[in-house]
């Protein structure tokens, strides 16, 4: 089954904190990251489904453009991550909570029959990470 992937960038802040820890801990943990700092983000986000024969397409990229734009970039770009979203109030404003957070926005948007395959997200040139949805098996 093919699968598509397009590319999207936002920027947006965040801090670590846990509040329950002192902040020694929060310091150990954390390290210069419980200061507030910001990421150029790319985002991959890729849908799998069968190819429409009359489009050529898996999906409209027009449309996904489209559901990304208003239900994730709108959202994310230029936000203080764990302060401006009401879902990172109680998690940690972290790559692997940010893919979860993203593909439970997306997944029930992507029209049928294709479906969403895998959100990825780089925080920097050398972190990112990839979600497969909750079904995935290691």
């Amino acid at each position: 089954m093919p699968i598509i992937t397009k590319e999207y960038k936002f920027c947006a802040a965040h801090r670590y904190w846990n509040q329950h820890w002192t902040e020694e801990k929060n310091q150990d943990i954390f390290g210069d990251d419980i200061r507030l700092h910001g990421h150029n983000y790319v985002l991959e986000v890729s849908v799998a489904g069968e190819i429409n024969p009359e489009s050529g397409f898996i999906i409209s990229l027009q449309q996904l453009n489209e559901l990304v734009e208003n239900h994730v970039i709108k959202l994310l770009d230029h936000s203080q991550i764990e302060k401006d979203i009401e879902y990172f109030h109680n998690n940690q404003p972290s790559t692997e909570n940010l893919v979860v957070f993203i593909w439970e926005v997306l997944v029930d948007k992507i029209p049928s029959p294709a479906r969403l395959y895998s959100i990825k997200l780089q925080e920097t040139p050398t972190i990112y990470t990839e979600y497969f949805g909750p079904n995935q098996h290691d």
